[in-house]
């Protein structure tokens, strides 16, 4: 791949070192310093400052294939991340074209102060088409990300870097962006012109417990929309501690890394959870972890699903939906054991994007039917969910769409 930057006559003030070598130059945006990751790219055109801090890009580098990114600047509410201090999300991002300046009424802070300010290193002016292609034919790269002001860089070092690092695969990455204790979630979804209220104490009909590999907020606060009280645990929490909260439903939450690695301590808990069971619903990691408590194996993708824009089929409705995805780790449909039902798949590559373990009151989904940023045909699987806690109780179920 050669740089075909835009803007040769500005000196270049941030690099991208690639595993095999290639060094692409361009302008330096956000935080100073380097980082190690894995290069992604996002087709998303809108929801820029949710992506950044969704704590499943935590470990990675996201490439903006939309070419404008900054125009609504960003704000304290359009963010993901549940713990927003820890910075737990993307670690650097690409953009093709300098930050666009803020319009819109609700930007409170240019995305550039934004970006320094939560510590994730960018880099603008540079095409990312040929990158997004070269992602596309040769699967997602280790990298290291560097912005100096100067344009002083070692690109030896770099280099070895960027080669040394082992990736993704076996890394553990829900440790990190776990919560570190176990919190009540009370926001509901965002009201236009209102913002958010918050669910008063006699509204709650059901306690959905949800163990935290990564939350985003928005899946919390669609719990909370349904009468939900939401509990959020700590990703090694016990199932003895979990089931001692008297949880009507059990979710397991969205996150970064190897499912492998993290289903080392979770797929146990899991498995007791499921015993019991208790309604327990899956998204994105947790959608994974639960394949594997299933039996079922995982596997590294190519490149990886990341986007607000992909087409998955519901065979359990047999509609098509648009959906929001992040995820660099699937299912192997081939590996899933009797008794556990594929529900959905993409209709880009077939990849799984849903399972149900039969008879039981357990489903989870690999993309992100929250959304935020993204399209909403997928709200129905909370509804879903609810609906099986309802049954549990005796309870008539709500419409789903």
């Amino acid at each position: 791949m050669t740089n075909t930057a835009p803007w040769t006559s500005r000196k270049p003030t941030a690099v991208l070192v690639l595993a095999d070598g290639t060094v692409i130059e361009g302008v330096g945006i956000g935080a100073t310093g380097k980082v190690t990751a894995e290069v992604c790219f996002n087709t998303a055109l809108t929801g820029y400052q949710e992506i950044l801090t969704d704590p499943s890009y935590l470990g990675q580098i996201v490439t903006f294939t939309f070419p404008h990114i900054g125009n609504i600047g960003t704000n304290d509410e359009d963010v993901e991340d549940l713990t927003p201090a820890a910075r737990r999300g993307a670690v650097g991002t690409i953009f093709k074209a300098d930050i666009t300046e803020p319009s819109n009424y609700r930007a409170a802070k240019h995305l550039n102060d934004w970006l320094a300010s939560r510590g994730i290193i960018g880099l603008s002016g540079i095409d990312t088409r040929a990158l997004t292609a070269w992602i596309r034919e040769h699967g997602a790269p280790n990298a290291v990300i560097a912005h100096d002001p100067n344009g002083v860089f070692d690109i030896e070092a770099l280099k070895a870097e960027a080669r040394a690092w082992s990736g993704l695969v076996d890394l553990d990455l829900a440790k990190e962006a776990t919560s570190g204790q176990s919190s009540h979630w009370t926001e509901k979804p965002w009201v236009w012109n209102e913002g958010y209220d918050n669910l008063k104490a006699d509204d709650a009909k059901y306690h959905i417990v949800c163990v935290d590999y990564g939350v985003k907020r928005n899946i919390l606060r669609l719990f909370t929309g349904l009468d939900c009280k939401v509990t959020v645990v700590p990703a090694n929490t016990s199932a003895e501690d979990i089931m001692a909260l008297n949880p009507d439903g059990v979710f397991l939450s969205n996150g970064p890394g190897d499912p492998a690695a993290t289903g080392k301590y979770a797929v146990p808990v899991i498995q007791q959870i499921i015993k019991t069971e208790t309604p327990t619903f899956g998204i994105c990691l947790g959608h994974q972890m639960l394949g594997l408590a299933l039996g079922a194996k995982t596997e590294k993708m190519h490149q990886g699903h990341h986007g607000a824009n992909h087409p998955v089929k519901d065979h359990t409705t047999g509609k098509v939906e648009i959906v929001s995805m992040n995820h660099g780790f699937a299912i192997d449909s081939k590996s899933l054991p009797e008794g556990v039902e594929e529900t959905h798949i993409s209709l880009f590559d077939g990849s799984n994007c849903g399972l149900r373990l039969a008879g039981k009151p357990v489903f989870s989904v690999q993309h992100h039917p929250e959304a935020s940023p993204g399209p909403q045909d997928s709200h129905y699987l909370f509804r879903r969910f609810i609906n099986l806690v309802r049954e549990r109780k005796g309870e008539a179920a709500l419409a789903e769409r």
